[in-house]
């Protein structure tokens, strides 16, 4: 039998009659001839609401304890829908990572996904079984524990689940209804999507927007995992949502498909820096190894053997930073004058396939910020990605204009 996975969100269960609207999703795909297998989240704020009881128990809490503890939200979740579907005469049966089973490395709270065998469950869709409704987000070490895979986990369970089972495609169900060119929350011409490439939609998940984990992008463009994001809470229509797919099958498009943004950046700049071969290594070497996520890299010119480098990271990781260049320049790793940290700022991306066969992008983009009066701090470009850091303030406004100057309110 061809086979789907359909992943639900935690929006989407979060309430036994939300469970109910999704089983009827599954048996009518079930009707439609599919074998299929849902992944399922906990129900919405369980999550939360595991990890706050762990923190209070135990503040340095054992890793190990702490996955069988919030790994229980999905195994709850997934038992409430096998048994709605079982109410339906739906043949199904609920799956728990390690009934699976679905090996992960042994990074607890962190885990990532090693090998989905897939004898266990074939033998029981041979025997009847129409629907596994197995639990997301966790899995199973080789020492034998109960693993998480992370936030956002579940998305990565349901791409790795149909790439070990070839499925026909990925659905993953959440409470947006596709893909946007920017968030429609700052501007109402915000576009839906009904198709985007792999490398588009990876770029906008690591550039701020929330409709998909990057993990399970990644995975999907791998593995060539067909991606369909759907809203769970819409009327049922075949064509809904948006496609996220190979390159190949979209035809021509809009050279720019999105704008994403990142609310809290800081920038960051290490003052009159020694400029000597391997200091850059020494700085960011330091801060990877204090878990600081840096994204864009600026050095300037050096003069009298000292120069200044600057680099963005998310807001809450400024002290982490300033913290692990401190502790190099103690150590006799760099040397350098001050740390001067901007707070205030944002970053704006435009992303598209597009760009790789058009020039004059950042010129278009670069004036359109420039009509608004607004300055650029600091830009990083890629292939299909163009980022500038700019004042916070000027957040909405630089969307707003970036969207009407590639035009995405229209269809490409």
């Amino acid at each position: 039998m061809p086979l789907l996975v359909m992943k639900f969100g935690g929006t989407s269960v979060a309430t036994l009659d939300r469970i109910r609207r999704a089983a009827k999703r599954v048996g009518r795909e079930v009707a439609n001839g599919y074998d299929v297998i849902v992944i399922v989240s906990a129900m919405s704020g369980k999550t939360n609401e595991l990890v706050g009881w762990v923190e209070e128990t135990s503040p340095l809490f054992d890793a190990r304890e702490y996955d069988a503890v919030v790994s229980s939200g999905e195994n709850v979740t997934a038992g409430l829908m096998a048994l709605t579907l079982q109410e339906m005469d739906v043949p199904a049966r609920s799956w728990q990572g390690w009934q699976v089973p679905l090996k992960t490395s042994s990074a607890h709270a962190a885990a990532r996904i090693e090998e989905i065998p897939t004898e266990n469950m074939n033998s029981k869709f041979a025997e009847g079984m129409k629907v596994a409704v197995v639990a997301g987000f966790q899995g199973i070490s080789e020492e034998g524990r109960i693993t998480t895979l992370g936030r956002g986990g579940s998305d990565t369970t349901a791409v790795a689940f149909a790439a070990a089972f070839d499925a026909e495609r990925c659905d993953i169900y959440t409470d947006v209804d596709g893909v946007y060119t920017t968030d429609p929350r700052i501007t109402s011409k915000a576009r839906k999507l009904d198709k985007i490439a792999f490398e588009e939609m990876l770029e906008l998940a690591s550039l701020g927007a929330k409709v998909l984990q990057t993990r399970s992008v990644e995975l999907a463009m791998r593995f060539k995992v067909r991606l369909r994001v759907l809203s769970s809470f819409e009327e049922y229509d075949p064509t809904a949502g948006t496609l996220v797919c190979d390159e190949e099958e979209i035809m021509e498009n809009n050279v720019v498909s999105g704008v994403a943004y990142s609310r809290d950046e800081a920038k960051v700049t290490l003052m009159s820096v020694a400029d000597r071969p391997g200091v850059a290594a020494a700085i960011f070497g330091a801060l990877a190894d204090a878990g600081v996520n840096v994204d864009m890299i600026i050095q300037n010119i050096s003069e009298e053997g000292r120069t200044d480098m600057t680099f963005s990271c998310p807001t809450n990781q400024v002290t982490r930073a300033d913290h692990a260049v401190q502790d190099a320049q103690e150590r006799g790793l760099i040397n350098y004058h001050g740390l001067v940290a901007d707070t205030d700022v944002c970053k704006i991306s435009v992303v598209g396939i597009g760009m790789r066969s058009h020039a004059g992008v950042a010129a278009q983009m670069f004036d359109a910020l420039s009509a608004e009066g607004i300055n650029i701090k600091v830009i990083t470009t890629s292939e299909i990605k163009i980022s500038v850091l700019i004042d916070r303030k000027y957040l909405e406004l630089a969307v707003q204009a970036l969207h009407d100057a590639f035009g995405l309110e229209k269809a490409g």
